[in-house]
Formats: C-alpha cells, structure tokens, sequence
C-alpha cells in the first residue's frame, strides 16, 4: 500500500496552538501526538528554551514521532489517562499548556490491517496499541448478548442495537467473526434504515472501538491531571470528535469554572473562592474549507479553558466517573 492513504491531517491545527498562546521559554505537552502535526507547530513557536512533552499509545506514531530530531522534543509511549506520572518521570513539573486530539488518526483508520474501518477487509482488532488490550475480535466471541447490546447502543448510540447482538450472537454460533468484513456484513443485514451518507456499521464499530480502548475513560482520568500540572495561566485544548467524549469535556470544564462552595454556609463575596478554571472564548468548530478539504474534521469541537492562580485541590475537582456522558 502506498503511504499517501496513511497520511494524517492535524484538524483545527493552527486554532488549537494559537489557543495554547505558546510562550517561547514555556514547558507544553502534545496528549495525542498522532502524526506530529500539532507537535510541529508548537515547537515553531518555542525557542531554545522551550520544551515539549508528546504521548501516544500507538506504537507506529510512537516510531513517527522519534524522527524529530529536536532536544527540545520527547516523546513516550503511554495513554494520557497516565498523564501525571509520565510528566513526573520526564522530570517535568507544571506546564504552561497541553492539547488533546481525541480523534483517531487517519493511519489507524486507513490500514486495513488495524482493523478499525469497515471499507476495507482486515483482522478485527481496533486496539490503538496492539501490544496490549483485547482484539474486537476476541472480545466479539466470549461478550454476552446483553453485553455487546449494553456496548452497541451505549457507547455507538445505535438504536437497533438489539437486532446487531442478536445478529452477532447467531452468527458467531456457526463460526468466529474474525474481520472487519464479515461484522460489517452483519450490521449491514440488522440495521435496517440509516442516516443518509452514512453507512449502517458507523454506529457498531465505533462503538467497539471506543469500548475496547477505554477512551471515556482515560478522558475521564486525563481532565484532573492535566488542571493539577497547568501552571496559573496555563491553557488546557481539547479536540473531541463524538458528543460522548465531548460531553465529558464540557461538563468537567464548566463544573471546574465554577467556585467550590461549601454547603449551607453563607459566604460573603470578599470570600468567594476562586475557581480552578475560566472559559477561554466559545467552542470552536472547523471552517467550511477545512472540512472540505478533510472529511474527517467535520464533528471535531475545539474546547480551551485557562488555569487560575487557585490552589489546587482535589476536593475542588469536579469529579468525573467513567459513565458520567450516560446521564
């Protein structure tokens, strides 16, 4: 196969690192590394001084990353639900900003053998590092009825999805579902009508793959961290592609900009606490060019809130629970 399908655009690239308003001597971490296009940019804008902290869980873009040759650079192996303990083995304290690209990158969805897409035949594995985790595949054999029902319309938001379990629980009676092309088939034959241009296995595969990578969850897990190790003033932008993960970083934002007040006690204004976070400016959604020229950009939300000089507490946190986007 070619490199070009495996090319991968950065969406909302420049708003997002104008968003983080680098500082050239300032300490940042790239979340999502992906294929270095948000890194890049950041490290334009940084000088001799300055330093930039990248993780990824994908092993390819791991190997993308290392051919940067930049002292200012490094780049580690980890999900961001490890975000803290990563900074803290990188010697790094608090940070000026941080960038979170929740989407998938266009390498993992166009190589067949990743098994996240369903246009073209491949293993059904969609873990974003395949050196760890359970393979759809796997997990599609033992899961209960119930249990891929629960995932399906859970975390695809599909609503057939009962007719897609009963499917796969048939099916998988006869013989093992083992690629992309034969699930795809499946969904194909239960769901019955769709969102025009849209294809009947979107939901289903998108839905295994946020289950099997956990990726509400390490949201979850990342939003605390990164507010902890945000130096006051420091910027925090996140990237979501699907109301599930976005509503996760709305609800954590807005819960973090408001002042932690304690229950039926009076306060007096001189005494209002300060809160952790503040908005900075609307949500942001790409132009009409950019998500011409990439399809893919077209759910994409841009999120930005900046740290206060608030003391950090963990109680003051507003706690998210990994099913808290279900409510």
């Amino acid at each position: 196969m070619s490199a070009t399908p495996l090319q991968h655009r950065a969406v909302l690239a420049a708003e997002a690192v104008d968003a983080l308003a680098v500082r050239p001597d300032g300490a940042y971490v790239d979340g999502t590394f992906g294929r270095g296009g948000h890194s890049r940019l950041i490290l334009e804008r940084l000088g001799p001084r300055g330093r930039l902290v990248a993780l990824d869980r994908d092993p390819q873009a791991v190997d993308a990353a290392r051919q940067i040759r930049d002292a200012r650079f490094s780049i580690v192996h980890t999900a961001f639900g490890r975000l803290a303990p990563t900074l803290d083995a990188q010697g790094a304290g608090q940070v000026q900003g941080m960038l979170f690209d929740l989407g998938v990158s266009s390498p993992q969805i166009d190589d067949p053998a990743r098994g996240f897409s369903f246009r073209a035949d491949g293993p059904l594995d969609m873990r974003m590092d395949p050196t760890q985790g359970t393979p759809a595949a796997d997990w599609l054999a033992t899961a209960s009825e119930a249990q891929l029902r629960e995932v399906i319309g859970g975390y695809g938001e599909e609503r057939f999805a009962k007719q897609v379990a009963a499917a796969i629980a048939a099916a998988r009676r006869s013989a093992p579902i083992r690629t992309t092309r034969q699930l795809a088939d499946l969904v194909g034959a239960a769901v019955r009508t769709r969102e025009p241009g849209q294809d009947p296995a979107t939901r289903t595969f998108q839905a295994l793959r946020i289950f099997l990578n956990r990726e509400l969850e390490e949201v979850s897990l990342m939003l605390p961290q990164a507010v902890e190790r945000l130096a006051p003033g420091g910027r925090l932008a996140v990237i979501s592609f699907h109301s599930l993960e976005d509503r996760i970083v709305k609800r954590f934002f807005l819960g973090c900009a408001r002042p932690a007040l304690p229950r039926d006690l009076p306060v007096r204004a001189s005494e209002m606490p300060q809160a952790l976070l503040t908005i900075a400016g609307k949500p942001l959604r790409p132009a009409a060019a950019e998500t011409a020229a990439n399809p893919r950009a077209r759910s994409a939300v841009l999120r930005v809130a900046e740290r206060t000089a608030a003391p950090f507490d963990p109680s003051l946190i507003t706690r998210i629970e990994p099913d808290a986007w279900r409510s």
